[in-house]
């Protein structure tokens, strides 16, 4: 079999940039690479590896020429490309919620349960990227004790807005220490130095769009649908990385020694975890890598079986353009591309 031609939708944005530099970093091999986006970014080039590539329009032609396609961009060409592209011949990796909780879509994080791959029909998904790092901690510590419930608690950056947001949040901290007007639009408030508990859509229930997904996202890809899980999330001043405050129950005690060893020997995850020596995981050290970072383990003071632990991990790398190239490795690790 020969490598696979692989397309990146939507190039031009933070985790498709992403994406093609982590291709480079891991050395995925390719017999071709193309490149699409809006039409705003037709005709210009990016670097892969020293040589410019055109960025071209998405076509039923251009799908046809490919057998992977990265999908990142907004829901309506997920919602497309995730229908036209098996019917092209083209596996599909989307990287939008919109297919993720389809009974017909696995939604892969690869340590977790890479054999969901095998039984694609063309379309996977990866998932949010505040879903991923608390989905394999609870991987990594429920194998042999079973979580019971999870309240986790979580600090996403602005990146996971997009760049707009991004922009906003270096517009605004300058706007507050120069004592100008704030203006505030990728937000309903100022971002800067301030957090909002505020995440998507209001639901009836009162949680939001994002406390929805983690739930049930994380279920999914713990083939667990029992395990009781409430979030809260909330968006914080901070360029790249979420963090996220989990308190977890097992059906038995687990002490941190235990707890550590576990996640120190879960593939994707470091534990770093001496507060003594004000040594634990931190968004200005985590991004730009690929880990999961566990800290702060220590049991839970409000219950025998309980554990409270601190995460950090990267939102646009292993939240989801590494991931989704490692979804990818292992389609091509277990054959099952379309033809």
């Amino acid at each position: 079999m020969s490598n696979p031609r692989v397309a990146i939708i939507g190039a031009t944005g933070a985790v498709g940039r992403i994406a093609l530099q982590i291709l480079e970093e891991r050395g995925f091999a390719m017999d071709s690479l193309r490149l699409t986006a809006s039409h705003r970014s037709l005709g210009k080039a990016m670097t892969y590896k020293g040589e410019e590539i055109i960025i071209e329009a998405t076509t039923p032609k251009l799908l046809a020429e490919c057998d992977l396609a990265f999908v990142s961009a907004n829901d309506d060409i997920s919602l497309e490309i995730g229908v036209l592209g098996p019917q092209q011949g083209c596996v599909v990796i989307d990287d939008s919620g919109v297919w993720r909780m389809d009974p017909s879509v696995p939604l892969v994080v690869p340590e977790i349960n890479a054999d969901d791959v095998g039984g694609h029909k063309g379309l996977l998904a990866i998932p949010n990227c505040s879903t991923t790092p608390l989905a394999m901690t609870l991987a990594a510590l429920g194998a042999n004790n079973p979580v019971k419930r999870v309240i986790a608690s979580t600090y996403q950056s602005v990146s996971g807005t997009g760049a707009a947001a991004l922009a906003e949040l270096n517009t605004q901290a300058a706007q507050v220490l120069a004592g100008e007007p704030i203006t505030a639009e990728a937000y309903p408030h100022q971002i800067a130095f301030n957090v909002l508990p505020h995440i998507g859509s209001l639901k009836e229930d009162g949680y939001y769009s994002e406390e929805v997904k983690m739930r049930q996202e994380t279920q999914k890809i713990l083939h667990q649908p029992n395990i009781a899980i409430s979030t809260t999330c909330v968006r914080v001043p901070v360029p790249i990385c979420h963090s996220e405050t989990v308190n977890i129950e097992f059906e038995r005690p687990v002490s941190p020694v235990e707890a550590r060893k576990l996640l120190a020997e879960f593939p994707g995850i470091t534990v770093i975890d001496d507060p003594a020596n004000s040594e634990y995981p931190m968004p200005i050290n985590a991004a730009g890598t690929d880990a999961t970072y566990v800290g702060r383990i220590r049991q839970d003071s409000s219950h025998p079986n309980g554990l409270v632990l601190w995460i950090v991990s990267d939102n646009l790398r292993k939240g989801a353009a590494t991931n989704a190239i490692q979804i990818a490795e292992e389609i091509v690790k277990q054959r099952a591309w379309l033809r």
